[in-house]
């Protein structure tokens, strides 16, 4: 192991709060285990489960720190017991399970991907969560193929904005829903084939429109609560509804009938508290199957706004303001 310091800045809140409770302080560097690698962060992704975290109602799973950060970019300083040498000094972007506010964060070397020269430090940070979520729910859970037609709420959030781009290289008709006509014409120059402003127009009527009367094959919802049965509407027969968020509420009312009837398949998951095997078979299949467009600069993330490590509290009341389009992204100085 190279020399490292002994300590480094990093955002580890003591207690539960607004975003003020965001504040730099100094903890121990940490050092690699045994198929894990050191990054020296220079970008980090902000995403909602961050803001759940701050507020006190979504831990990290045990064993993960309790600095918040899901997905980080940078260099590989030091490496653990049974991770090879050679990748120490490469470029990397990781799904992390907590830590990614700060200076220095662990990686288990099975969730890193290469930054390619097509993309930025800062585009890199931003890209695992949203990815590793879209692929895993839209896709592989979803089934989402070629030909689909797939309705995707917060079509300007940073999982929003990752399926319309991933849906545009493989072959989807993305609808989405936003919150602002503002929005919309945003979620339209990204891709989106059809974007419906959720205040002022009914989306199963729209989606019904869109699709011909047949609906669509597949839902992505991060809204949950009354959301759901109005999701079944939109669904054509043998459609499949995936749940990744309950930002509307957790419980729901479910029309029997109709999921029998249209033969229906409801499902839903969650991705952080996955095990290291799992995830790094998914950053496997991402790196053969989406990886190469990253590298050919075909995909890319949509950046909002960044802000210094320190701004950690400005970073999060954007994401609450609920103003951003595409990623925030905290920048280290790394």
């Amino acid at each position: 192991m190279t020399a490292l310091p002994e300590m480094m800045t990093a955002i580890d809140p003591a207690e539960p709060g607004g975003p003020d409770v965001l504040q730099p302080v100094s903890r121990a560097v940490p050092r690699p285990g045994a198929g894990e690698v050191l990054v020296k962060v220079e970008a980090a992704g902000v995403n909602r489960p961050d803001v759940v975290q701050r507020l006190g109602n979504y831990p990290p799973p045990k064993g993960a720190p309790s600095i918040p950060g899901l997905e980080i970019a940078g260099r590989v300083v030091a490496v653990g017991d049974a991770t090879g040498a050679d990748i120490i000094g490469q470029p990397v972007c990781a799904l992390v399970a907590g830590g990614g506010y700060a200076e220095y964060a662990l990686a288990p070397v099975g969730q890193c991907l290469p930054v390619p020269p097509a993309i930025t430090m800062i585009e890199a940070a931003a890209i695992p969560e949203t990815l590793f979520t879209v692929w895993t729910n839209l896709f592989e859970r979803a089934y989402a193929v070629e030909g689909d037609s797939v309705l995707v709420h917060g079509g300007t959030s940073g999982i929003g904005t990752m399926a319309i781009a991933l849906g545009k290289l493989f072959g989807l008709t993305m609808i989405v829903t936003c919150g602002s006509d503002a929005k919309c014409d945003a979620a339209r120059a990204l891709g989106a084939d059809v974007a419906i402003n959720y205040r002022t127009e009914d989306f199963v009527a729209r989606v019904r429109e869109a699709t011909g009367g047949r609906g669509c094959n597949a839902v992505l919802d991060m809204v949950g609560g009354d959301y759901l049965p109005r999701n079944l509407q939109c669904l054509a027969e043998d459609g499949r509804h995936v749940s990744i968020a309950t930002l509307g509420g957790g419980t729901a009312q479910v029309p029997i009938m109709q999921v029998m009837l249209k033969r229906l398949t409801l499902s839903g998951s969650t991705l952080r508290a996955r095990s290291v095997e799992f995830k790094s078979l998914v950053a496997d299949e991402l790196s053969r199957s989406v990886w190469p467009h990253v590298a050919e600069g075909r995909l890319k993330p949509v950046i909002d706004m960044t802000f210094p490590l320190a701004e950690a509290a400005k970073a999060h009341e954007r994401m609450e303001a609920g103003d951003h389009i595409g990623k925030i992204v905290l920048l280290t100085g790394g």
